[in-house]
């Protein structure tokens, strides 16, 4: 059975590196170490473009709502890219100091408003059960199998389907998790470094907002920061839904998932135009960057470069990704996600 899994011959018209997953570790560990300048310079390129159009916008706004809108958009790519220098430092791949990836990553989580040490322990879940299917429910977004979806009963499948639809994921979804979601470590409430973070970023929040607002007014600074943290997060939820929701992906039961086919079969490389690519911070790379989450981000790049076979794996174009939205279910017997209307085929057929 492990055979056929690292052979990826469930998924014969995928592109194979001809390298078992497993094998890339070793080859890839030579990309691992950060560059400090290189670190410093992503923090800086990132964090002085953000405050300026955050000003910018805010000018704007003094005069039009409206026309200040295109500016906050344009600050939550940069808010996007500052979370990735978040999420980086969370896996200890942005500095080879522990306290300085903790410490960044705290300061970031306080513009982000995403509490390190949780979102952290969430994220490692999800990378350590990735492509599991006895393993769903942390840190990613629930999917149900076409045989889990018609056992359920009329009730259960609306629920689903609501739950599923983009307008829940994009629009209610960033709304819930970075301005509620966030504020609660439910789940970790008698953990207290968890607390401690939440509770933590919380009050710094409150302190940088409090003072922002006593300098410019209440309604100004609402104006500013929601639209540009509420668009930074429906970009951020829509990255990581076409980074695993795609139509090849890879799940398995727990007696026949091995993680290193999951993480590089089951995450998308997501080949986005120039500046969209840098303004994501190569995370559509994200089937190397599963399969070795210790790599920094400004170093996926030159990986796909030394090994061009890594990037013909799992290939997702810009245009390609907006029909991912469509697909809802597992089916266990094609080996694929399927639309609501691709299962009722399918179980007709059977």
């Amino acid at each position: 059975m492990s055979a056929l899994r690292e052979s990826h011959a469930d998924n014969p018209g995928e592109p194979d590196s001809g390298v078992p997953a497993r094998d890339w570790i070793r080859i890839l560990a030579r990309y691992r170490e950060p560059v400090l300048w290189r670190s410093f310079y992503e923090i800086a390129v990132t964090a002085i473009p953000f405050v300026l159009l955050w000003i910018t916008s805010y000018q704007a706004y003094l005069i039009s709502f409206w026309l200040s809108l295109p500016v906050s958009i344009l600050a939550a790519f940069f808010l996007v890219r500052l979370f990735l220098i978040q999420h980086d430092c969370g896996h200890m791949a942005f500095f080879r100091d522990k306290r300085a990836n903790d410490w960044v990553g705290r300061i970031l989580g306080v513009v982000t408003v995403t509490p390190y040490e949780v979102w952290r322990k969430n994220h490692a879940v999800h990378h350590g059960a990735s492509g599991n299917l006895d393993n769903r429910g942390t840190g990613d977004l629930m999917t149900l199998t076409v045989r889990e979806y018609h056992a359920r009963g009329l009730w259960g499948r609306f629920l689903y389907r609501a739950y599923r639809h983009p307008l829940t994921l994009f629009v209610v979804g960033p709304v819930y998790v970075y301005i509620f979601e966030n504020r609660l470590p439910l789940g970790y409430m008698k953990q207290g470094r968890y607390w401690l973070s939440a509770m933590g970023t919380n009050v710094a929040m409150l302190a940088v907002g409090g003072a922002i607002s006593w300098y410019i007014g209440v309604i100004p600074f609402l104006a500013v920061f929601l639209p540009v943290t509420l668009i930074a997060a429906a970009m951020g939820i829509w990255l990581f839904y076409v980074q695993h929701q795609f139509e090849e992906t890879h799940w398995d039961p727990q007696e026949d998932w091995q993680v290193h086919e999951a993480a590089l079969h089951g995450s998308s490389h997501y080949v986005l135009p120039q500046p969209l690519k840098w303004l994501t911070a190569n995370i559509g790379i994200h089937h190397v960057h599963h399969l070795y989450s210790r790599i920094p981000y400004y170093r996926l790049s030159e990986v796909l470069r030394e090994h061009p076979e890594l990037g013909e794996i799992s290939k997702l174009t810009l245009w390609e990704s907006f029909a991912c939205v469509k697909l809802q279910l597992w089916d266990e017997n094609r080996r694929k996600l399927v639309s609501y209307a691709e299962a009722r085929q399918g179980l007709t057929a059977a």
